[in-house]
C-alpha cells in the first residue's frame, strides 16, 4: 500500500517543555529531521505547514518553578523564549513557534474537551490518587517518583520510566514518594474524567498494523519505523488501560465544567491539542483555513517525535482525534531513538548534555556542521552517540575536505582561467556524469520521501564525492597546457555538480547551500533541477568566491572536552574564607569542621535504594558528597536547599562513588532523618561554631 498523494502537508515537532533548554539529543530525536522534511517537500513546490511550539502545562513546569524560587508564567516565558531563538539562531524554520500559554490555546483545548465530553468520550469516576498529607495536595503524575515495576530503576516518574521508557501510573511505583514532602504519599478518593482506551483496541490494532481506518486505506504501514510499531503493538497486545485525562493542579488549561473547579486537563490531552492551535494561529497570520489541514482527507500530517512519545502520539492522541470526529489521523509517526553522548547517557539534572543556545554562540556560522553530524548519525532505528572528536572529523574530513573542497576547486580555476566566468559546454565527452546525476536524484528523492534521512545526506554527499573524483580523473590544471577547449567542458560540467551539490544538500546545509547558490549566480534552487547538468548557464559571473567550511582545530575541540567534563565535576571556586580543617577521625570529634553548604544538584544512585548524591557549593570549592536519606526526601527538592556539612571527614568510596564530607541530619524515634538548616541564607562555607 502506498500513502496517499497529498494536496497539503502537516508536519508537527514535538512540543519541548518550557522548563529548560534544548540539547542535541532533541534536535536528533525531533526537530532537525522534521526541518529537512519540510525543507524538502517546500523545495518540490508542495503546500506545508511546519508546526510547533512550547508545551507551558504540566507538572515538569511546577516543579521547575519551585526549585527555581519563581512562578510557573516566569519559567514559561524564560524558556519559550531562550528556545525560540535557540531553534531560529539554528535554522529550524517552523512557520509557527507557539504557546500554550496563549488564550487561544486554551480555549481551543477547552472546546476539544467539551466536544469529547458531549461525545461521551470519557468516563468520569471516583478513585483513589496518591496525596500529600503535609502539603494539603493530591500529586500529579511528576510530584511522584518511586521504582520502576518493569526495570527496577529507582528514579522513575508516575507517568512514565525515563530509563526504560515504559508508560506508568503513579500507583504502579514501587517505594512511592511525594516530591513535594519527601514522604510517602497517602491514597485519598478524587474525582477525574477518564478515557477508557480498552474500547478502541479493535480499531487501533487494524490502523496500525494494517494501515486502515474504518475499513479504508489509510497509511503504509511498512513505512513506520519498527520501534513504532513495536511498541504500539505491546502496549494494545497488552490490553489497554483507562487513563484519566484530568489533574488536581492550578496551572493548565481548566477543566470547562461546573464540576471541574481545582482541576486541569491531563497534558497529553492539553499539548497535543496544542498542534491544533498553533495551526489555527498560523493560519489567521497569513489568511489560510486550517481546517484544510487537519480536516481535509487530502492533507498528510506528520509528527516528528522522541521514542519517549510514541504511545502518546500512536495511540492516546488518536484516540481524541478520532473520537471527536472530523480530523485526520498522522499517516507517519517517525519517531527517533536516543542519541548518547561521549560514552553516556543525556542527562539534564547532571548537565551532561551539549546546549543548543550555547552551541549557538560557541561556534558562530557552524550550524551547518552540527546539522550534518547529527543527520550522519541520526538515530533512526537504534540509539547512536555523539562525541566531540567525530564532530570534528566529519566536519575536518567530509565538510570541508570533500564538499568544500570539491566547490573551491571547480570555483577558483573559473575564477584563474575565464575571470569568474562559467565556460560553455561545447562538447560533452563524459555522459556517465548525468547519468549518477540522476541515479543519485532518484535516490535521494526516495530516502527523503520514506523519511531516511541519514541514507538521503549520504546520497547528497556522494554528489561532491563525484565532482571530486570527475577533478582528479580529469586533471584540467594539466590539461589547460594542452587542450583548453576540454577544460571548458569539464569545469561547466564540475559547475552543474556543484550546483547539484546546492540543492541536495539545500534541506540538510541550509546556509551552505545559500553560500553555494550566491557562489554560482543562481537566483533560487528548484528541487526539479536536481539531476540536471543544465542549471548553471554559460556566460553567467561567478559570485563572491570563499570557503564553504573551516577546519576545527584540536584546541577548540579539547575546550568542549574539558567543559562538558566540568560539569560533572565543577572547578574550584576563589574565595577568603578560612581554610578547611585537618581530615578527622570520629573519635576526635572536637576537630570537626562544620560548614553551610549549598546543593547545586542531585539524583538517584543506581542500584541503591538509599543513597543520593548531591554537588555541594562549599564557597571555595564544589564537593561530591553522598547521603542516605533517599527514602526521607526526593532529589528534586533537595537542590538548592542550604546544609550543614562535615567538611573534614576523609573521603569514603560508596556503591563507587568517592563522597566528599558528611551531610548533617536529625532523626526522630521513628528513624525519621530532616535536614539541619540554617534558618535563613548565609554565605557558603561559612564556619559553625
Amino acid at each position: 500500500m502506498e500513502n496517499k498523494v497529498a494536496k497539503k502537508h502537516l508536519i508537527t515537532a514535538a512540543l519541548p517543555y518550557a522548563n529548560g533548554p534544548i540539547h542535541i539529543g532533541h534536535l536528533a530525536g525531533a526537530y532537525l529531521p522534521a526541518d529537512i522534511y519540510a525543507r524538502f517537500l517546500r523545495m518540490k513546490g508542495e503546500d506545508v505547514a511546519f508546526i510547533c511550539g512550547s508545551d507551558e502545562h504540566g507538572a515538569a513546569i511546577t516543579l521547575r518553578a519551585k526549585k527555581e524560587g519563581t512562578t510557573p508564567q516566569a519559567i514559561v516565558d524564560k524558556y519559550h523564549q531562550l528556545n525560540a531563538k535557540a531553534f531560529s539562531d539554528f535554522g529550524i524554520d517552523f512557520d509557527l513557534f507557539h504557546r500554550t500559554s496563549s488564550e487561544l490555546h486554551h480555549k481551543t483545548a477547552q472546546e476539544f474537551f467539551l466536544e469529547l465530553d458531549k461525545k461521551r468520550a470519557f468516563t468520569k469516576e471516583t478513585r483513589e490518587q496518591f496525596y500529600d498529607d503535609e502539603y494539603n495536595q493530591f500529586l500529579a503524575d511528576r510530584y511522584v517518583t518511586g521504582t520502576c515495576p518493569k526495570c527496577s530503576s529507582e528514579r522513575a516518574y508516575g507517568d512514565q520510566c525515563e530509563n526504560c521508557g515504559s508508560s506508568l501510573n503513579p500507583t504502579d511505583l514501587i517505594n512511592p514518594v511525594s516530591t513535594l514532602s519527601g514522604k510517602t504519599p497517602v491514597l485519598k478518593e478524587t474525582s477525574h474524567w477518564y478515557l477508557p482506551m480498552e474500547h478502541h483496541e479493535r480499531w487501533l490494532k487494524e490502523w496500525i498494523e494494517n494501515g486502515t481506518l474504518d475499513g479504508k486505506p489509510h497509511h503504509n504501514p511498512k513505512e513506520w519505523r519498527n520501534q513504532v510499531i513495536g511498541q504500539c503493538k505491546s502496549w494494545i497486545d497488552g490490553g489497554l488501560h483507562s487513563r484519566a485525562m484530568t489533574r488536581d493542579l492550578d496551572w493548565g488549561v481548566k477543566v470547562p465544567t461546573t464540576d471541574g473547579e481545582g482541576k486541569v486537563l491531563y497534558v497529553w490531552l492539553d499539548a497535543p491539542i496544542g498542534y491544533i492551535s498553533a495551526t489555527k494561529e498560523w493560519a489567521a497570520q497569513n489568511n489560510k483555513d486550517w481546517k484544510e489541514y487537519w480536516q481535509n482527507e487530502e492533507t498528510n500530517l506528520v509528527h516528528f517525535i522522541g521514542k519517549d512519545n510514541i504511545v502518546f502520539h500512536c495511540i492516546i492522541f488518536p484516540i481524541l482525534l478520532k473520537t471527536h470526529e472530523g480530523y485526520n489521523l498522522p499517516v507517519n509517526v517517525p519517531a527517533n531513538e536516543f542519541l548518547n553522548l561521549e560514552g553516556d547517557k543525556i542527562s539534564t539534572s547532571r548537565d551532561w548534555a551539549v546546549w543548543l543556545h550555547e552551541f549557538n554562540e560557541e561556534f558562530p556560522g557552524k550550524q551547518d556542521v552540527l546539522r550534518y553530524v547529527l543527520c550522519s548519525i541520526a538515530p533512526e532505528t537504534k540509539d547512536s552517540e555523539f562525541t566531540w572528536d567525530d564532530f570534528q572529523a566529519r566536519n575536518n574530513s567530509e565538510l570541508v575536505a570533500i564538499y568544500g573542497n570539491f566547490v573551491n576547486r571547480a570555483t577558483v580555476l573559473v575564477n584563474k582561467y575565464y575571470e569568474g566566468t562559467i565556460p560553455e559546454l561545447s562538447q560533452n565527452n563524459y555522459p556517465e556524469i548525468a547519468q549518477q546525476l540522476k541515479k543519485s536524484a532518484s535516490t535521494i528523492n526516495e530516502k527523503l520521501t520514506k523519511m531516511q534521512f541519514r541514507d538521503a545526506q549520504n546520497e547528497a554527499i556522494n554528489i561532491a564525492r563525484l565532482g571530486n573524483k570527475f577533478l582528479a580523473e580529469t586533471e584540467p590544471w594539466k590539461l589547460i597546457k594542452t587542450d583548453p577547449e576540454e577544460v571548458k567542458n569539464i569545469l561547466h560540467l564540475s559547475l552543474q555538480i556543484a550546483a547539484n551539490c546546492a540543492i541536495a544538500l539545500a534541506p540538510f546545509l541550509p546556509d551552505s547551500s545559500a553560500k553555494l547558490t550566491a557562489i554560482l549566480g543562481l537566483g533560487s534552487l528548484n528541487w526539479n533541477d536536481l539531476g540536471s547538468t543544465q542549471i548553471v548557464a554559460a556566460d553567467q559571473q561567478l559570485g563572491k568566491v570563499e570557503h564553504l567550511f573551516q577546519k576545527i582545530e584540536d584546541d577548540i575541540i579539547v575546550k568542549q572536552k574539558e567543559k562538558l567534563n566540568s560539569k560533572t565535576k565543577p572547578p574550584a571556586m576563589e574565595t577568603t574564607l578560612p581554610a578547611f580543617k585537618e581530615d578527622i577521625v570520629y573519635d576526635d570529634f572536637l576537630k570537626i569542621d562544620l560548614r553551610v553548604g549549598t546543593i547545586l544538584k542531585a539524583e538517584a544512585v543506581p542500584k541503591s535504594n538509599k543513597l543520593l548524591q548531591f554537588l555541594v557549593d562549599l564557597g571555595s570549592e564544589r564537593r561530591t558528597i553522598l547521603s542516605g536519606i533517599a527514602k526521607h526526601y526526593s532529589a528534586e527538592e533537595m537542590v538548592g536547599k542550604q546544609v550543614q556539612v562535615i567538611a573534614n571527614l576523609p573521603p569514603r568510596k560508596m556503591m563507587g562513588v568517592e563522597s566528599q564530607g558528611m551531610i548533617l541530619m536529625a532523626e526522630n524515634e521513628d528513624g525519621k532523618l530532616s535536614l539541619m538548616q540554617p534558618d535563613q541564607s548565609i554565605t557558603n562555607g561559612s564556619s559553625i561554631n
